[in-house]
């Protein structure tokens, strides 16, 4: 049976790497038989892990938290990419102007557990109480097996049933080019409050009990992982590739274009300082009680293969 490799969200740049990693056989090539899945949401992604039902899961490593307290028993193995990395889009006809956040008084906004995290806390920095002065939730059909949050979000905007929504890059792009939407933050980029590009980041996790039992295996993932950060890197075409099995025709025409701009952001490495912010962020969030050193978070022994592939 193939080690299963989750991600919360399929059709979109967020977790893209580990989806390239699966279907371009860069996981096959290191002696891994593996298949890419969506479990959503994020929370959902990361408690299959701890139970055991799959292998490596990629997400935002800070939802992590959800399923292991305290970092107990997870592993962060490498970065899928740096930065927090989701958009806020909001509707074109409401005249939000980039960056501001305070427009966002009074409005719907749909956003899924985990990365609804980021999006809080950056209001709460603008002077906006997110529980009081609008409404932050889900999108129902986002639920639905097989559904991708992005694009969900997108048609959700387009029927208007929310005002904006808080998502990843391939569910902006379809809101911006169908002309319903208007980007309003970019936080990899570096939009919104100061530091909240360090909140977390999308990255590849195991159980430290699979770690420790099969270390070569997680040796192996990071390898297949790095090899196809460097090729698409590269190549950003080859994600079209990637792409064709697992997205509907529009977003795999659409998938090259979103890999070039973040392709500059597709670095294993996780830094002591990205892991002091991330975890700063949740202390403030209330998801983390104390904080946990690095190493005790960091399969460390595995750093030495974060540029392996150049």
């Amino acid at each position: 049976m193939p080690l299963r490799v989750a991600i919360p969200d399929l059709v979109s740049p967020s977790y893209f790497p580990a989806i390239a990693a699966v279907e371009l056989g860069y996981f096959k090539a290191q002696g891994l038989d593996a298949a890419i899945e969506l479990v959503f949401p994020v929370t959902r992604t990361y408690e299959m892990l701890r139970d055991g039902a799959i292998a490596f899961a990629g997400g935002a490593a800070h939802a992590a938290l959800y399923a292991f307290p305290d970092w107990r028993g997870c592993r962060l193995l490498a970065a899928l990419g740096q930065r927090m990395y989701w958009f806020l889009v909001v509707r074109r006809d409401l005249n939000v102007a980039r960056g501001d956040l305070r427009a966002l008084k009074g409005l719907r906004i749909g956003a899924a557990p985990g990365p609804v995290d980021g999006l809080r806390r950056m209001l709460r920095e603008a002077g906006v109480d997110p529980e009081r002065e609008l409404s932050i939730g889900p999108i129902p059909a986002a639920a639905a097996p097989g559904v991708s949050f992005g694009v969900a979000a997108a048609a959700a905007l387009a029927e208007r049933r929310i005002d904006g929504f808080w998502a990843n890059g391939m569910g902006a792009e379809l809101a911006l080019r169908s002309g319903d939407g208007t980007l309003v933050i970019d936080a990899r980029r570096g939009d919104g409050p100061p530091g909240a590009i360090g909140y977390t980041f999308p990255a590849l996790s195991a159980s430290a009990v699979s770690v420790e039992r099969d270390p070569g295996a997680a040796a192996a993932a990071v390898r297949a992982l790095t090899a196809a950060q460097r090729d698409l890197r590269a190549d950003p075409g080859l994600a079209v590739r990637a792409a064709a099995r697992l997205f509907p025709p529009a977003e795999t025409g659409l998938i090259a274009e979103l890999v070039r701009r973040d392709a500059p952001f597709y670095d294993a490495a996780i830094s002591a300082d990205s892991v002091a912010a991330m975890n700063r962020f949740s202390r403030e969030i209330g998801i983390l009680s104390r904080d946990v050193p690095y190493e005790e978070i960091v399969a460390l022994q595995l750093r030495g293969l974060w540029s392996a592939a150049g």
